[in-house]
């Protein structure tokens, strides 16, 4: 007997399904069914992964696109025959979501009245309205229309399918086997039923009736569903199934056409864009060698008809532009010249020459690649001109699968099987996911979980099962799709979160499996951060920078000297800890080097052991080889090594004969090995392939071992090409502009790595003075200042946590010419208590107030707002006179903390300071000493716990970043050192380390002995 399930719903028909549509192919399969039908309920978000499985395994089963739908006691199954039903289904999918806050949907019976393609499965509810809803959906649909029939071998099976038959006879209706499936195997039942706990927002226990009884929705053996149902039934299932011929593989792409003149054709317009753009770019005439590639890049183009698409890009940029709004372009595209005309990036073609190769891979047959990045605080205007000028019809953008992680595995399952939520806080909060050597099972045994009870081990095989499930959909971070007809008849559109924003129900990955392009529109801190500088720099000396200026300049060595020196806080890309230890050995002294730097702290060349063959070569301690020509074309310009993404797969293709096709599947695999180990199938080919051409076996194993490296994480050279552009604009006005560099990284913040108070103390190390928070002399905005000393920076109000945006633009704009001279002058503006507390905590008062004590007891102190009880001077007076706060010590103490909670820094004494004058710390070595240590010498350090970093490839380290009154401290903790001191580990914010001094030229760690958590000495 055959049989074809109709009705399954994977994970993404989200808290309900409990397998992955991957899970569901594989198993459908396996039980040798014709097909399997992904009906989600409103939504076809899981179909895309069922559809990659099943081409990518080469399986058997035919896949069904389908949806379930309800209108109040209506149930329906619709499946998609053809494509013109599935855009059909798109289009209801879309209405009924638009019309629900995200995450819902509303069905009209409109939109059931308007399916006239696709073919329905209607689920009887053994209910009288039965018969009401079979006559209707005869009148609208009798062709395309069957029962759906299901058997989950419940008490009333006998009168639910005597129900069902007796429908069919008195309407007319054929029967069709379905399974209602919710898994893939028996097996997930316990995991469906918490699945279904957390969706009712309840514990198991509680649920009651609602759960599964037993485990018959999940895929069954076609031997027990020829028991299950009649044969007729089955059989109709199979004859439904041959009739949906409809393939994810027919969609297709049209971007849309009215930014083309109607005296052009998409081709000519551009190639008479890129024409005006050479005479900009090239004032002085353009190099032939440019001229040469511009002409091979747009035939290019033209062959693969993407002329839309960078149509597209540059329409986009030209808004930015015309608006003030930096941006940047990076990808292989996007370092194109014919980008470089666009005004797409800042890239100069003539210092990356060698990155053209990869320009479009049309041997790989992948689509242009180009990410825009704009100014993070500015990106919005982006998006909404282009919701304006193609409409939420035609734009949306690309979903984000958010999955379950563990602290949200831990919370949700723990809540689900009644956990007591404090315990699973504290369990989430002992448990150290850096180390990579005990398991967090094993830990949270260690914290009080019973392993050998139900409950116990009930909660740890359910964590780890439900890791890795979709929660919910959420919107990319800028992934635009935009077509040329409605959006909603290729993938159904729904609400974002966001007013005026939609969201199709795929993600970046499902758009490219079917080969589908988006638009980019990105966020990024630091373009928001080099615009500010540009206008301060122009208000203040009139000069007008643009990052390209800047990119045509010479190399500064002064810049070079100053990037060597790892000083580099604040600086785009290479502001890292690990980044920072690199600077001093790598030693940048041009522009290609800062694009290896940039690539080279990764994974990818970490894993695969390529950081120190290439220092080495480039030290010239270790003499540069290459086993044949073709290998030195790929690695001539990185000594030997592979360093970027693109090279190790153009090896794959020169030393090893893989095709373009054999290579893109190897970039595909790459970026998903460390989930599915799929990158060990090629291990026999590209070995044998290089012994072949006669290379070694040593070598080629060599490779794949890198390549293996890559898969963990290989940056592209063509978006480090980009990155490098902004890193030297970054670290050039950090050199040259600092006080405007600091003052536009604060007013660009949240960004980096770096919170405000490390950045003001790194730029007072930069001799750059910071004037407090003051409510008579801050902007809204941090701001710089002239004096005869030079500029300074006065901190905004911004900065004051608790404060309202809008209330502090009040405070500055209504501020009198000469000043608030009261605290009842200020309430007339702010006419808030809690805020003026929030600007007294900040001692944002002290010019006219004794400090942040004194103004508090004038405002607690101001009895009435009725004109006869005013005395202002009087209340100012007898405050002022008052010796309110604590002294000495404590007064410090309570100063340095009272900032800190305020504002979030401090320019009075530094915490550890404050500790040292006070004798509460033992001997200590601060952070501008340890360079006068020996290496390998014993060393105290004390200081401000700033940073945290366990990078992939560290195999369980933790890099810790202590900031003490001098500087900052580099601290190695091993797991083990982790693990034996683990309290100190996670919960220290003033941290005492006890180790050995570690120093490579200059670089200096600190490698941890012992951990001692000295937070109680100053509560923060």
């Amino acid at each position: 007997m055959r049989y074809a399930e109709l009705f399954c719903q994977s994970n993404f028909s989200f808290l309900q399904g409990a397998s992955h549509p991957e899970e569901l192919v594989k198993q459908a399969d396996f039980l040798k069914y014709d097909a399997l039908a992904i009906c989600d309920e409103c939504s076809v978000a899981g179909v895309v992964r069922a559809h990659t499985a099943v081409k990518k395994y080469g399986l058997g089963v035919k896949l069904i696109i389908g949806s379930l739908l309800r209108y109040q006691d209506l149930e329906l199954v619709v499946i998609c025959p053809n494509r013109t039903a599935y855009a059909e289904l798109c289009r209801v999918i879309s209405n009924a979501r638009k019309r629900s806050k995200k995450g819902q949907y509303e069905l009209a019976l409109w939109d059931v009245m308007s399916i006239k393609h696709g073919f329905i499965l209607w689920l009887p509810s053994l209910s009288e309205r039965d018969n009401y809803w079979a006559s209707w959906l005869q009148q609208y649909h009798a062709n395309r229309l069957w029962i759906g029939v299901q058997r989950h071998l419940q008490n009333n099976d006998a009168a639910y399918l005597a129900h069902c038959e007796s429908l069919s006879a008195q309407f007319s209706l054929p029967i069709s086997a379905c399974g209602g499936v919710l898994m893939h195997s028996a097996t997930r039942q316990r995991l469906q039923h918490v699945l279904h706990a957390i969706r009712l927002g309840t514990s198991v226990e509680k649920v009651g009736s609602t759960l599964l009884c037993n485990a018959e929705r999940s895929l069954r053996s076609i031997n027990k569903l020829s028991k299950l149902f009649k044969k007729a039934w089955v059989d109709n299932s199979v004859v439904i199934a041959k009739r949906c011929e409809f393939n994810l593989d027919s969609l297709r792409y049209e971007y849309p056409s009215e930014l083309v003149p109607r005296s052009h054709t998409a081709m000519s317009y551009l190639r008479a864009l890129v024409e005006q753009g050479k005479q900009r770019r090239f004032p002085n005439g353009v190099p032939d060698h440019i001229i040469g590639i511009i002409h091979k890049e747009l035939a290019l183009i033209e062959e693969l008809d993407y002329a839309y698409f960078f149509l597209t890009i540059h329409d986009v940029v030209m808004f930015a532009k015309q608006q003030g709004i930096l941006y940047q372009g990076r990808g292989s595209a996007a370092n194109s010249v014919v980008c470089y005309c666009l005004e797409i990036t800042s890239v100069d073609p003539q210092q990356i020459s060698v990155l053209f190769e990869r320009f479009i891979s049309k041997e790989r047959n992948e689509p242009p690649d180009i990410d825009v990045d704009f100014e993070h605080q500015r990106r919005e205007e982006v998006i909404q001109y282009i919701y304006k000028k193609y409409g939420r019809e035609r734009a949306a953008l690309a979903a984000t699968v958010v999955s379950y992680r563990f602290k949200s595995a831990v919370r949700d399952v723990g809540k689900a099987l009644g956990i007591d939520a404090t315990q699973l806080e504290y369990f989430i909060k002992n448990i150290n996911r850096r180390d990579k050597s005990q398991h967090w099972q094993a830990q949270i045994v260690e914290l009080g979980l019973a392993p050998h009870s139900f409950l116990g081990q009930l909660f740890i095989e359910l964590v780890d099962e439900i890791m890795g499930f979709p929660r919910h959909l959420s919107q990319h971070v800028g992934g635009f799709v935009i077509s040329a007809g409605p959006l909603y008849e290729l993938v159904p559109v729904e609400n974002a979160s966001m007013t005026e924003r939609s969201v199709i129900q795929w993600d970046k990955d499902d758009l490219e499996s079917l080969a589908l392009l988006k638009v980019d529109i990105l966020a990024l801190g630091m373009l928001t951060a080099i615009r500010k500088a540009f206008q301060k720099i122009e208000l203040h000396l009139g000069h007008r920078w643009q990052i390209a200026d800047i990119t045509r300049l010479q190399e500064d060595a002064q810049v070079y000297g100053m990037l060597q020196n790892a000083d580099t806080v604040g600086v785009f890309q290479i502001e890292s800890r690990a980044q920072m230890s690199m600077l001093p050995r790598l030693k940048p002294a041009c522009y290609y080097d800062l694009v290896i730097q940039i690539a080279i702290v990764r994974p990818g060349p970490i894993q695969g052991d390529m950081v120190h063959p290439f220092l080495k070569c480039r030290n010239g301690e270790e003499e540069i080889s290459y086993p044949s020509e073709a290998v030195k074309d790929v690695l001539s310009r990185t000594m030997g090594v592979p360093i970027f993404q693109e090279q190790v797969i153009k090896l794959a293709m020169v030393a090893a004969g893989f095709s373009g096709g054999e290579a893109d599947q190897l970039r595909r695999a790459m970026a998903a090995w460390k989930k599915s180990g799929e990158l060990m199938q090629f291990k026999n080919k590209l070995i044998n392939g290089m012994q072949e051409r006669g290379y070694t076996q040593a070598y080629a194993e060599q490779i794949f071992s890198q390549i293996c490296g890559f898969g963990e994480y290989g940056f592209p050279e063509s978006h480090s090409a980009s990155f490098a552009v902004l890193a030297y604009v970054s670290a050039w006005l950090k050199y040259y502009y600092p006080a405007f560099f600091y003052c536009a990284l604060l007013n660009s913040l949240p960004m980096g790595f770096y919170s405000a108070s490390q950045l003001c103390q790194d730029a007072e190390r930069h001799n750059v003075t910071i004037w407090p928070v003051c409510v008579n002399q801050s902007d809204y905005d941090h701001k710089v200042c002239e004096t005869d000393n030079g500029f300074v920076i006065r901190l905004g109000l911004r900065l004051i946590k608790g404060l309202k945006a809008s209330i502090a633009k009040t405070v500055v704009t209504e501020r009198p010419e000469q000043g608030y001279k009261t605290v009842e002058a200020l309430f007339e503006v702010v006419c808030e208590h809690r805020t003026m507390s929030h600007l007294a905590s900040a001692n944002a008062l002290h010019t006219f107030t004794n400090g942040r004590y004194s103004a508090r007891w004038a405002i607690m102190d101001r009895e009435s707002t009725l004109p006869l009880f005013r005395t202002p001077e009087l209340v100012v007076e007898q405050i002022q006179k008052k010796n309110i706060a604590p002294v000495g010590e404590a007064e410090e103490i309570a100063t340095t903390i009272e900032d800190y909670k305020s504002t979030g820094l401090s320019l009075n004494k530094h915490p550890i300071t404050l500790l040292d004058e006070a004798g509460k710390l033992t001997h200590f070595t601060r952070a501008q000493h340890l360079m006068n240590l020996q290496h390998k010498s014993w060393v105290t350090v004390v200081g401000v716990v700033t940073g945290k970093q366990s990078p992939g490839t560290a195999k369980g380290v933790t890099f810790f970043t202590l900031e003490d009154d001098t500087g900052n401290i580099n601290v190695v903790v091993w797991s083990g050192t982790a693990r034996a001191q683990k309290q100190a580990y996670l919960n220290a914010k003033i941290l005492e380390v006890k180790g050995i001094i570690e120093k490579e030229e200059k670089v200096i760690h600190v490698i941890a002995g012992r951990l001692t958590n000295l937070s109680d000495l100053l509560t923060m």
